[in-house]
């Protein structure tokens, strides 16, 4: 068991060096506590993993980093959550704003009842960053591609999104959420719905996207998190139990219980 200074010194580390810090962070739904005191910085330009059994709080974290759990009514969050040193809660925070900073892909493919076309074209449009119908062709081919998608779609842009298989429509998504070229980038089992092709494009995407911006997965399969992550956070019954670079979590972990999950004795 690792003493909490160990814990706040290597998960805070130094603010320059950060992308999101979180400090002292407890999630309540009701009654309920579902997170416990959760320091972690994550750096900019890397790909940081969340892992640990279901239910141990990974992907209720995940989600106070762009605070969607605010549409939660029983939800409650404290702490202070700073992403470039900003309060991302700070009352004066508009959450759409934060969320065009903040994207975010879900487990379960969401398209918007548009053509594939247009589920691409929407944030960039809104958000006025094509000056013209040829840079928004040039953004929609581009993300589409990013996102392993543009030889099955190039030629039915004007389908409906939600007429695509499952795997196609997660892809859909996630190019979706890179058109806007956030800063940030929280994906949530991104690949549960793609078969073995795709969640291979999938997790190359992940790696060139580091280039740009953070990348924050919560996944289930630890070989994922092997694959595409340089941080990795084991999270257990609502605590973050340890958070480290992603080799030494799972080549040479401190915390006995992070060494029974990755052993498989626990999950």
């Amino acid at each position: 068991m690792l003493d909490d200074k160990y814990h706040v010194d290597r998960a805070v580390g130094t603010m320059q060096d950060n992308k999101i810090t979180a400090k002292n962070v407890q999630v309540f739904y009701g009654e309920t506590h579902a997170i416990k005191d959760v320091n972690v910085a994550i750096s900019d330009k890397t790909v940081t993993a969340f892992i640990g059994p279901s239910g141990c709080g990974k992907s209720t974290f995940l989600r106070c980093l762009n605070r969607m759990n605010d549409t939660i009514d029983i939800c409650r969050v404290t702490g202070d959550i700073h992403i470039d040193g900003e309060d991302i809660y700070d009352p004066r925070v508009d959450p759409v704003q934060l969320r065009a900073k903040v994207g975010m892909v879900f487990q379960k493919p969401n398209p918007f009842p548009k053509s594939i076309y247009d589920n691409v074209a929407y944030g960039p449009k809104i958000h006025g960053l094509a000056k013209t119908k040829s840079d928004l062709d040039e953004i929609v081919e581009s993300s589409l591609s990013k996102a392993a998608l543009w030889n099955e779609a190039k030629d039915r842009l004007h389908e409906a999104g939600t007429g695509m298989s499952g795997g196609q429509q997660q892809r859909l998504c996630i190019a979706r959420a890179i058109a806007t070229a956030p800063e940030v980038l929280l994906m949530d089992e991104p690949c549960s719905a793609l078969d073995p092709i795709a969640t291979a494009q999938v997790e190359e995407l992940i790696d060139e996207l580091r280039q740009s911006f953070s990348v924050v997965i919560v996944t289930h399969s630890m070989q994922q998190a092997a694959r595409v992550s340089q941080k990795t956070a084991f999270f257990h019954l609502g605590n973050l139990v340890e958070f480290d670079d992603t080799d030494k979590i799972f080549t040479n972990p401190q915390d006995p219980r992070t060494e029974s999950y990755i052993s498989g004795r626990i999950g």
